[in-house]
């Protein structure tokens, strides 16, 4: 046995009594229940104080998932990452198994409505990342569908937090929960402390105004080991980036018509937002939670997370990502405002007559004729306060790397028609 042994062992003999005597000194006062009521209260920061923690991570095959998973590699003492999602693209999972050199991934598929799936993914876990979720501007998917996910999903997956004592907890949520509610509105810098909440009864906004209530509504429950859950949820504005599935619809569409951009949003005003900069958010986020300083300030509440992009139309942010391949926006006259909202009403009317026999899709309504078309933006001064929130890339870093996907695209086009022709 080494001297450094032996004094060790010689240093815990001598503390050992004096930890015998305070510990029957506690057994016959009535400091017992306060010191057990104390380390149940505090139990989820001295957990997550000690080295090892995990992140299960929902929706992770999406969009802005793997790029939170991305970043959540380099965290430190991060022992797993669970990816959870109901199913992963095979050159996903080869992505996520060449990061397995710097932290311990787990692929787990399986349904967000599975009880039991869920309380297996939330065991031993340290942070759940939920940004699983059905997203449906236009109302192709059904409504139960939304719903299910968006709000059940959410609930089974709080609920199996409380059962695994998971303290932590982050809600990717969207800017639709809070509006637009009327093109004539007009919002810019708008902030946290704004009432506002969306009142469309479009089953994509108003699933999610439900579980992003649930999920800040959870904070301060009781978990199965006496801590406690913390929660938190972030807005993100339009997310744009390479993979973004908007753009990349946007853009095979007009490669697919000679090159023109259609106009979904000349009317509009809106801050979108680099998907980089909004995981790195829920990074930060984590981090705010997890330290017992800043969590006071961050639990229970909800943030608006947007960046340095400039303030324009979604129109022109399609042009601006894609005009170096050769896309154009549309010249062509276009139907004022107020009556394309119109005939948006008169479609919905037709969609609800002909719903007992036929299921007929406008192409448009009035909720997103409102919601490509009005003036709405936000600012992220509060998550810089109280998450120290900063994008991570510039607004000509985030358009260099878009604009270099989006011409992978044009390329894939190309070889397209080229196969097509020989």
């Amino acid at each position: 046995m080494g001297w450094r042994k032996i004094r060790h062992l010689c240093e815990c003999i001598t503390i050992l009594p004096l930890f015998l005597a305070l510990f029957w000194v506690t057994l016959e006062s009535d400091l017992l229940p306060s010191i057990f009521c104390f380390l149940a209260s505090d139990s989820c920061y001295l957990g997550l104080a000690m080295t090892g923690w995990s992140c299960l991570v929902t929706g992770a095959g999406g969009f802005l998932g793997q790029r939170i998973v991305r970043l959540l590699v380099e965290e430190k003492e991060l022992k797993e990452i669970r990816v959870l999602d109901k199913a992963f693209r095979p050159e996903l999972r080869e992505e996520f198994s060449k990061l397995q050199n710097k932290t311990k991934l787990t692929v787990l598929e399986g349904d967000i409505l599975d009880e039991p799936f869920l309380k297996r993914a939330c065991q031993d876990v340290s942070v759940v990342i939920h940004t699983a979720c059905i997203i449906d501007v236009f109302g192709v998917t059904h409504r139960e569908s939304i719903m299910n996910v968006n709000v059940k999903g959410t609930q089974l997956l709080l609920e199996a937090c409380v059962q695994a004592s998971v303290p932590v907890f982050i809600y990717t949520s969207t800017l639709e929960v809070a509006g637009p509610n009327s093109y004539k509105e007009i919002i810019q810098n708008g902030h946290e402390e704004e009432p506002l909440e969306n009142t469309w009864p479009a089953p994509y906004p108003y699933s999610k105004k439900l579980a992003e209530k649930a999920v800040l509504a959870a904070n301060g429950w009781t978990l199965k080991n006496g801590g406690t859950l913390y929660t938190c949820a972030l807005r993100p504005m339009y997310i744009y980036g390479e993979g973004g599935p908007f753009l990349s619809a946007s853009i095979n569409e007009a490669l697919n018509n000679n090159g023109i951009l259609s106009s979904v949003g000349k009317f509009s005003t809106v801050n979108p937002v680099y998907v980089g900069n909004v995981a790195w958010a829920h990074i930060l986020a984590l981090r705010a939670l997890r330290d017992p300083k800043k969590a006071p300030s961050v639990q229970g509440q909800f943030y608006y997370i947007s960046d340095d992009t400039p303030h324009q139309s979604y129109d022109n942010l399609n042009y601006i990502l894609s005009k170096e391949f050769g896309l154009c926006l549309d010249s062509r006259w276009s139907l004022p405002l107020a009556l394309m909202y119109w005939i948006g009403f008169l479609l919905e009317v037709v969609s609800f007559l002909l719903s007992p026999v036929y299921s007929y899709q406008p192409p448009f309504n009035r909720h997103t004729v409102t919601l490509s078309n009005s003036v709405f933006t936000f600012s992220y001064k509060k998550a810089q306060r109280d998450l120290a929130y900063k994008p991570l890339y510039s607004w000509e870093e985030a358009k260099q790397k878009t604009v270099e996907w989006v011409g992978s695209l044009v390329d894939r086009h190309k070889e397209t028609l080229k196969s097509k022709t020989q």
